[in-house]
């Protein structure tokens, strides 16, 4: 008979979930002076341990260094074996081990300490060899882990995996580290294209335009030939007063009997939307979206009301054809 897992792979969640919230509730204002010594420190974070421990190590340095915080991994093994040799004095090295007793972690916290550097311990045991050695200590320490040996690490490198995660959006929200910055970090691929694809780079300067007295033939014409849904409607000195879309078109026939005499000052939409040059194209979608529009006027990002260019949901859609946006 086949046996259903479910039942087993939800107590699995429930019980990792439980220990997580554990961990949670025993972070104290060490957490406070870790992210502090990390933030201050000239050197880099290395951060070291071995077997599954040192995966998830491996996957808090790559969170670290892709969010403004200079880092590296070390496996502990390799360290007695030279590759001690990447540590500087003024680093800090974040040492994984749960039970705070792994020989390869302990026998590199003296030559860490002669070489200068600074030991934050992530361990399950405050009181171990790696504990008292430390600077400072983030407790990842579990009550049980998953595993029904209670051998396999489980709950224990998940708390290891997400302690690293809080520390990494800590130290994110500490440096000021945004949008822009992450887009630096991720110039690759569908996401740092997206990140790095601004207003003005699908911008078109080419702006349909139409006078407050043209009449509503000429409108039609405009926004026919020009191809982009609508036109804006400039005043007698040439400042943009207005716009009009196909949508303003369609309510203009509904409401005037005598379309044909009106004039474009008759039927445009005063308050039109605008968007700064170097604002992302996600936040232009966002507007669009929000207000149930097709279009932007995009202004300068210094002068809201010199507007030099227009982007449309055309241009987006071709954005997300090429495989910048999702």
């Amino acid at each position: 008979m086949r046996m259903d897992f479910r039942s087993l792979s939800r107590s699995v969640f429930e019980q990792e979930i439980d220990q997580l919230a554990k961990v949670s509730a025993a972070i104290g204002p060490e957490m406070n002076a870790v992210v502090d010594m990390i933030y201050r420190s000239k050197g880099k974070v290395v951060v070291t341990g071995i077997g599954k421990t040192g995966l998830i190590g491996r996957k808090i340095a790559a969170s670290l260094a892709s969010t403004g915080t200079l880092a590296v991994f070390m496996n502990a093994t390799d360290a007695v074996h030279g590759d001690l040799g990447m540590v500087c004095r003024g680093d800090v090295v974040l040492a994984i081990s749960n039970s705070g007793s792994t020989i390869e972690i302990t026998n590199i916290l003296p030559p860490l300490r002669k070489i200068g550097a600074s030991i934050v311990a992530l361990t399950g045991h405050p009181d171990s060899p790696l504990g008292r050695e430390a600077d400072l200590i983030l407790n990842i320490g579990v009550e049980a882990e998953a595993c029904p040996l209670g051998l396999a690490p489980t709950s224990s490198t998940t708390a290891t995996l997400v302690m690293g995660d809080a520390l990494t959006i800590c130290l994110m929200h500490r440096r000021g580290f945004d949008i822009d910055h992450y887009a630096l970090f991720h110039p690759g691929g569908a996401l740092g294209r997206r990140l790095l694809t601004r207003v003005r780079d699908l911008m078109s300067t080419d702006i349909p335009t139409v006078k407050e007295d043209d009449i509503f033939r000429d409108v039609i014409y405009t926004v026919s030939d020009r191809r982009k849904g609508m036109t804006m409607v400039v005043n007698a000195e040439g400042v943009m007063t207005g716009i009009i879309t196909d949508g303003d078109i369609r309510r203009a026939v509904q409401r005037f009997e005598d379309i044909v005499n009106k004039r474009a000052v008759d039927f445009m939409t005063h308050g039109f939307k605008k968007i700064a040059a170097n604002a992302q194209i996600e936040d232009a979608l966002r507007l669009m979206t929000t207000n149930k529009i097709t279009s932007l006027a995009v202004t300068e990002p210094s002068d809201s009301s010199t507007i030099i260019g227009l982007i449309t949901i055309h241009d987006i859609i071709d954005c997300h054809k090429d495989g910048i946006l999702p």
